[in-house]
């Protein structure tokens, strides 16, 4: 059972016991960060023990993988950097309900709607990513703040953590000034030790991360005594 935090009214709710019910079969819900963290680990970084994957998306998410396995923490909520307060989020409503967790200032969703406000108008991440690449000034003002959000908050974890490498995925990775924030701010305020060798970048898998994850995960529940790396 899992309560997750943009899912009001799914709180404890057995979602695999019922599904694997209903199908007939074994059912595996995990949370989607940390199967992209699985994906991208088994099929493109099996040499890395230790790395974060970051899904910057429509929210944000943060799949562990410590020791060559996904962390999941007591209660399967290890990782969700989402919700971690930042000042420049100020009192801003979540949908978590907190106020001015970094989704509000961060997140697809968070820059659309800042560009609804004071830019021009976008239909999705898609359009956000277009008006990046042709060099739009407020969006790419926008997407570098986020990028420098996600890397304060990202800076804890690479000091606390210590990983290999902490690599971007979801939609807005694409957008190269993000990524460079990120990167700028984590060499800024890491230290030199959490940072010596550290590897920063995109996510080799792209979308698939999360369907590989997914699958491999299935079949290490499966097949526990066969390896799938």
């Amino acid at each position: 059972m899992q309560t997750p935090s943009r899912m009001p009214g799914w709180h404890r709710y057995p979602l695999a016991d019922v599904l694997s019910q209903r199908l007939g079969m074994p059912v595996v819900v995990d949370n989607d960060a940390t199967l992209m963290a699985v994906g991208e680990h088994l099929t493109a970084r099996q040499g890395l023990k230790h790395l974060v994957v970051v899904k910057v998306g429509r929210g944000i998410g943060c799949g562990v993988i410590s020791d060559g396995r996904p962390y999941r923490g007591a209660n399967g909520a290890a990782g969700d950097i989402s919700h971690v307060r930042v000042d420049a989020a100020e009192e801003r409503p979540c949908s978590c309900g907190n106020i001015g967790c970094l989704e509000t200032v961060a997140s697809g969703a968070a820059l659309q709607r800042e560009l609804a406000l004071q830019g021009p108008a976008v239909d999705g991440t898609a359009d956000l990513l277009r008006l990046v690449a042709d060099g739009d000034p407020y969006a790419t003002t926008l997407v570098r703040a986020a990028g420098r959000h996600i890397g304060t908050v990202l800076s804890v974890v690479v000091n606390f953590f210590n990983p290999q490498a902490v690599i971007l995925g979801g939609a807005l990775a694409a957008a190269e000034p993000l990524v460079a924030s990120v990167r700028g701010v984590l060499y800024e305020r890491c230290l030199p030790m959490a940072t010596a060798g550290l590897e920063i970048t995109t996510t080799v898998t792209g979308r698939d991360a999360g369907l590989l994850g997914a699958g491999l995960t299935v079949l290490r529940q499966a097949l526990p005594d066969v390896p799938v790396d």
